[in-house]
């Protein structure tokens, strides 16, 4: 068997493939269906420091090729979270990686320094652009706000810590760099990009919070540009998101520089297909020749391939 296990800075894991803050609730809503104890780690639903009841109705709105939704972040806070949510997760046997949301600075470093130092958090990933949330600051759209949160939960935090970025900028290269200079151990790209959906007849938009977050196949080659092109400049380990709904998918965020991916959205739709994913992982390593997930990380060739030899050379003169 080819070693699976992947490294994320200071974060191990068992195999690359976890599930996606928001796609599958706890945990506990999939026991009965998946083998939890596979993935390489699970994300529960983003927290927040107080209670949230989210967006009005609609919340979600299928599109031709993913998924809008509009949740608002809606959570029972982060002390709900810790007596409620945590000791289960802690039990299930991966890694548990919890996502965080807050609306300053120093509300992301105050939850960091309460919820990492709890049995069973593995990491931190820092929900620093959620497009559904009105108020507060977007932190991933500033190198500056990006650095500053980052740094300040390093510094309160002993566990590994992830920064999950947004599309939604003119430069995501100078985000990941940022975020890499404060400490962040690994980048999550991408969480969704903004949309919206109207009802032409009424004239109005049928996510009641009129914008929201496109997910699932149509944004893949957005997030695979972005893997790329911060594995390019950027000496930060990656998560790819975005549209991952086969090994195939899997395969291409890999060699695209991602170490690890995330899968979101198919789960409301197959939600066994992670474990699937990580059966099918060795045969497509073994396609490539490879013994080792870390070896196909970042091998993409973007330099024009040799021109085969003519088969009817130009005769000498």
């Amino acid at each position: 068997m080819p070693d699976l296990s992947v490294h994320l800075g200071r974060l191990t894991l068992a195999n690359p493939i976890l599930v996606a803050s928001g796609t599958f609730g706890y945990a506990r809503e999939m026991e009965r269906i998946v083998d939890c104890s596979r993935l390489g780690g699970i994300l529960p639903k983003t927290i927040t420091a107080e209670p949230r009841t989210g967006n009005a109705p609609w919340r979600t709105v299928e599109t031709a090729a993913g998924l809008l939704n509009s949740i608002g972040l809606d959570n029972d806070g982060v002390d709900a979270f810790l007596e409620n949510h945590l000791p289960y997760l802690a039990g299930i046997g991966t890694a548990i990686v919890v996502s965080i949301a807050g609306k300053t600075r120093d509300e992301f470093v105050r939850m960091a320094a309460q919820v990492a130092g709890e049995p069973g958090v593995a990491a931190l990933e820092l929900n620093l652009s959620c497009p559904n949330v009105s108020g507060g600051v977007d932190y991933a759209t500033s190198p500056e706000a990006c650095r500053e949160v980052v740094a300040g939960v390093r510094a309160v935090s002993d566990v590994p810590v992830l920064a999950k970025l947004t599309p939604n900028v003119t430069r995501i290269v100078d985000i990941a760099a940022a975020a890499a200079e404060g400490g962040a151990d690994a980048v999550c790209l991408v969480n969704t990009l903004l949309g919206m959906a109207i009802d032409w007849r009424a004239r109005r938009p049928l996510l009641g919070n009129v914008m929201g977050g496109l997910s699932g196949p149509a944004i893949k080659p957005v997030a695979l540009r972005c893997v790329h092109q911060v594995r390019q400049a950027v000496d930060v380990p990656i998560v790819g998101i975005g549209g991952i709904q086969s090994i195939d998918d899997v395969m291409e965020f890999l060699v695209a520089g991602a170490s690890a991916v995330q899968i979101g959205t198919a789960n409301y739709y197959d939600p066994t297909i992670s474990t699937r994913m990580i059966d099918a992982l060795p045969a497509a390593l073994a396609e490539l020749g490879a013994e080792s997930v870390s070896e196909i990380v970042g091998t993409l060739q973007t330099s024009p391939p040799p021109q085969p030899a003519s088969a009817f050379p130009t005769p000498d003169r």
